[in-house]
């Protein structure tokens, strides 16, 4: 992978507000990334210093292997979920 587009993908992330969130498609569409999965796989191989929790799936869940935690970290910045979806029209970073 391009180390700038990387590179270009962690800051959008890093951008993203305490309080609201982003999906994997708006953060590759800002970053001009090919695709919402590298985002994914950004996050997953190097995205612990990043507010990953705040990057949900197009359809405003989070990721079904870390949902309990995403939600309650989330929470923890007043987004609030109706049972494990995000209402992305109310908490989606512009």
């Amino acid at each position: 992978m391009d180390e700038e587009l990387h590179e270009r993908v962690r800051d959008v992330i890093a951008s993203v507000p305490a309080g609201k969130v982003a999906t994997y498609g708006d953060i590759a569409t800002v970053a001009g990334a090919p695709s919402p999965r590298m985002i994914g796989r950004i996050l997953s191989e190097d995205g612990h210093d990043l507010p990953w929790h705040r990057i949900l799936r197009a359809n405003g869940t989070p990721a079904p292997h870390l949902a309990h935690r995403q939600l309650e970290l989330l929470r923890a910045e007043g987004v609030l979920a109706d049972g494990q979806k995000v209402d992305l029209r109310k908490y989606r970073w512009r």
